[in-house]
């Protein structure tokens, strides 16, 4: 994954960004990764201000069989509470007044250096939902590697190996999302999406670590959110997959459309009230459509209309490109 550094824009930053008329050019990101997995996300209000408690069923009742004259046991099902915290992700970006006022207009380019500092967060988000661990990042909020990250955990049956021994794993994801089956949360009273709170002019007191001052525009940045997994039966990793393992034809290695049809069976149901969506970086998913077009006289992928957008599907879910998938993660034991 490209590694994202923030620092103010330069004379040489401002001068890239315009076009032959001088005007401020649409920026194309170099450092800029498909994140398709945030247009999926359903948000909910927690009801905590601090996140989500989620109450869950964790055991069902025995009826019992009673013959003539034969007593019934009353019981009752087994719940748990379960809390889910939010993180709070936020930004400034502050550009030199002087080079915000040598562009023909001024706010166009405030406005592109934004679109940058968006796009930073939306990258962090996707990585966070994926990667995030409370127990050694406690300012993230837990996302769904750390939930899913055992064979032997009560949500093991959700929790397929790819047949890897190494270190150079990847992972493709099922999610049901739905309001009671998985869904990110904002905390209570707050906000959802990326807030934007323009500063204007300030002076900023130590611009070039000597205590110098400087006159610049400000703009913060924050975006309170976490993920609540209601349903663990909805959720399903395919882990294990070494990259350096997966053919074209799989002649070797895993069969991915295999272990994509067996998570399918994995979740309780396909219909009603969630939305179900693969997600697989950009390699795997090259691989993927490779393996499925080798292995198929009459290929199951289709391409349809999904919230306004063209979108690949396989058995009618849809299967998106996360770059933030891309990092190499460890062995699934």
């Amino acid at each position: 994954m490209a590694t994202l550094t923030a620092t103010n824009p330069t004379m040489l930053d401002w001068k890239q960004s315009l076009d032959p008329n001088g005007q401020a050019a649409t920026v194309i990101e170099m450092l800029h990764e498909t994140n398709e997995v945030l247009a999926d996300i359903t948000f909910m209000e927690g009801n905590l201000p601090t996140g989500h408690r989620t109450v869950i069923r964790t055991g069902l009742p025995t009826p019992t069989w009673r013959k003539l004259y034969g007593g019934v046991q009353p019981n009752k099902s087994q719940r748990a509470q379960v809390t889910d915290t939010c993180g709070m992700m936020e930004a400034y970006n502050e550009v030199d007044k002087a080079l915000v006022d040598l562009a023909s207009d001024g706010q166009a380019f405030r406005l592109s250096e934004a679109a940058a500092e968006i796009e930073g967060m939306s990258q962090e988000l996707a990585t966070t939902l994926f990667y995030g661990d409370e127990t050694s990042t406690p300012e993230k909020f837990t996302g769904f590697a750390p939930r899913f990250n055992s064979s032997t955990a009560a949500n093991a049956d959700n929790v397929i190996k790819g047949g890897s021994n190494d270190t150079d794993n990847a992972s493709i994801w099922l999610v049901g999302w739905g309001p009671n089956t998985c869904h990110g949360i904002v905390p209570k009273g707050s906000q959802m999406g990326i807030q934007v709170n323009d500063k204007g002019q300030v002076t900023i007191e130590n611009a070039d670590g000597s205590n110098g001052r400087m006159e610049a525009y400000r703009m913060h940045f924050r975006l309170d959110c976490g993920l609540c997994v209601r349903d663990w039966r909805y959720v399903v990793r395919i882990c294990n997959i070494e990259r350096s393992d997966v053919t074209a034809d799989a002649s070797s290695g895993p069969n991915l459309p295999d272990l994509m049809f067996e998570a399918m069976e994995r979740l309780p149901s396909l219909s009603g009230n969630i939305r179900p969506v693969f997600y697989m970086d950009r390699s795997i998913r090259t691989k993927f459509r490779q393996q499925l077009a080798a292995l198929t006289k009459q290929s199951t992928l289709s391409y349809e209309n999904v919230g306004g957008h063209k979108a690949m599907m396989f058995n009618e879910i849809p299967i998106r490109r996360v770059d933030a998938l891309s990092a190499d993660e460890a062995l699934v034991s």
